[in-house]
């Protein structure tokens, strides 16, 4: 009888350690976290911003140059990796918070809200976390594989933009609250643009054109 209550004890364990933590997939809770999601600044392409404004939570002093995105045009996704304060290279996405974004003027710049399994950490324990956010381009760019390329080429082809890292702490599960997104801070997207260098090359490339029809 021993044997059999410590094996039951055992799988118990097991299956408590397997199993997969909840969180409450939304950036805006009232009186514990609000943020939100801002289109590219308007003061440059590259000019990236992160940080809580006055009137969000927790109270921060960042200030936004563009309004809050809205609408099915950009999407967001939530990635993930278990343990605190890990590096972003190991983070992966949640394949089911693919989302767009609430309209109107108190929802604007805020997720669609869902609750998500988070696969690789577990009931009870803390992860790392990250919401990355792309224009989708009419609905083309289905995936932030598809659109990190688009958004490091140099062209400006799309804007993009990714969270700080934050923690989430004691996950919940089917039966307990999920845990909220109490670390999450608001950002802003960018627009690339050409590195320096490819101007300068551009512009030699041009002047020797110039020089070559000159001496024909």
């Amino acid at each position: 009888m021993k044997r059999i209550l410590t094996s039951i004890a055992l799988v118990a364990s097991a299956v408590s350690l397997m199993a997969q933590g909840t969180v409450n997939y939304n950036i805006r809770v009232s009186g514990i976290v609000v943020g939100h999601v801002y289109g590219s600044s308007g003061t440059g392409p590259l000019d990236s911003r992160s940080g809580n404004t006055t009137g969000e939570t927790p109270i921060g002093t960042q200030v936004y140059a563009t309004p809050v995105l809205q609408g099915s045009g950009f999407s967001a996704q939530l990635f993930s990796v278990n343990l605190a304060d890990q590096a972003e290279g190991g983070l992966v996405a949640v394949a089911t918070s693919l989302t767009t974004f609430r309209t109107g003027a108190t929802l604007g710049g805020t997720i669609a809200t869902s609750i998500q399994t988070i696969p690789n950490v577990p009931i009870g324990g803390t992860g790392t976390f990250q919401l990355r956010v792309w224009d989708n381009l009419g609905g083309t760019v289905t995936s932030w594989t598809a659109a990190a390329p688009l958004w490091n080429n140099g062209l400006g082809t799309l804007a993009a933009g990714k969270s700080a890292l934050f923690n989430i702490a004691n996950l919940g599960d089917p039966v307990t609250f999920p845990a909220d997104m109490v670390n999450f801070k608001s950002f802003n997207l960018t627009s690339s643009v050409p590195e320096p260098s490819t101007f300068v090359l551009a512009g030699l490339g041009a002047a020797g054109l110039l020089i070559f029809r000159r001496r024909k």
